[in-house]
């Protein structure tokens, strides 16, 4: 649904923007009045934010064109030609530079020109009207996006990670109890990877659809939590291996039953730490294992909590990344 609704949005804007850029083309008597729509549309497929630095490029390549425009048509008559060498340059430099986003608006005007051969005033001014009027709307109308709904989705699908972490923790806390586990806890493990790339994808737009840095935090929140699987996933291999549970699994699957309940985004884990710290010397001081099973076993236990430790260490890096701003607009936002 959410996907639909972006659509719609791009969609509305594009045809509304193409439609009134050639609207007023038209009103002008421009020639080529409907390639204003296809400029409209072209810089309206981008971010906000890339809306404005796409159509300075436009700008500055536009008189790139012009320059190879001009040289070329002075000296080669047939057309096809003409405009062949004109696009491969501009391709080059554009690629060079990495303005991939220019090179169809650039190869419109150029195939204005040279199918006109008229490089007077007024035809050089009739294209740059032409783009100054679809990148004009394409600004305006991108001006517009549903913010306060994409920010109200990320923190929605936020809580629903940390709802997804704090159950497979659960999870493996009852498999370190009984030896198994519903078979749907790893299949989530792989799923919601794959899910929290479109999570941070969707904060990257997010940040680029405003005008302040602050939503980063979003993408850094993201992607701690995407480190954060892909270490429970790695503990899903080490748990696997266990061949008979050792007694010290119930502490350990008290301690995930523990952790779980501060899987939340305002959390120092700074307590659980400590907590885990003390697991890992009680550990150190018990007897030895007397058989190679129960050694193999509780060293493979060992390793699950050294990714526990991995996993806190995420949480404890991003909190540690925070900037007093971020604290206060965030964290206070959440309740605290």
């Amino acid at each position: 649904m959410k996907k639909y609704r972006k659509n719609l949005l791009l969609a509305v804007k594009i045809g509304i923007g193409s439609s009134i850029a050639i609207f007023i083309a038209q009103s002008l008597h421009l020639e080529y009045a409907a390639s204003a729509g296809t400029v409209a549309l072209l810089t309206l497929m981008t971010s906000k934010l890339e809306t404005f630095r796409l159509s300075i490029s436009r700008f500055a390549t536009f008189g790139v064109t012009l320059a190879l425009s001009l040289l070329v048509v002075s000296h080669v008559d047939n057309i096809w030609l003409a405009y062949g060498l004109i696009l491969m340059l501009v391709v080059f430099i554009a690629e060079s530079f990495g303005l991939r986003a220019t090179i169809s608006v650039n190869a419109v005007v150029a195939a204005h020109l040279v199918t006109s051969r008229d490089l007077s005033g007024p035809s050089v001014l009739n294209e740059f009207l032409l783009v100054l009027i679809g990148v004009t709307l394409a600004v305006i109308l991108n001006l517009f996006h549903a913010n306060w709904s994409h920010r109200r989705q990320i923190i929605a699908d936020m809580r629903k990670v940390e709802g997804e972490l704090q159950q497979i923790l659960c999870e493996v806390a009852a498999y370190l109890r009984a030896g198994e586990a519903g078979g749907d806890v790893w299949r989530e493990i792989g799923s919601m990877e794959g899910e929290l790339q479109e999570f941070v994808n969707s904060a990257y737009e997010y940040q680029d659809n405003t005008f302040h840095s602050h939503p980063e935090y979003y993408i850094a929140y993201f992607e701690m939590r995407l480190e954060q699987f892909r270490i429970l996933d790695r503990l899903r291999g080490e748990m696997s291996r266990i061949r008979s549970i050792p007694q010290q699994a119930a502490v350990v699957a008290d301690y995930l039953e523990y952790l779980s309940k501060y899987v939340v985004e305002v959390n120092t884990p700074d307590r659980q730490i400590e907590y885990l710290d003390q697991i890992f010397d009680d550990m150190r001081r018990q007897e030895l294992p007397k058989s190679r099973e129960e050694f193999e076993s509780r060293a493979i236990l060992y390793h699950v909590l050294m990714d526990i430790q991995d996993f806190l260490a995420c949480k404890a890096e991003f909190v540690a990344g925070l900037d007093e701003t971020q604290r206060k607009r965030y964290w206070n936002r959440a309740g605290t």
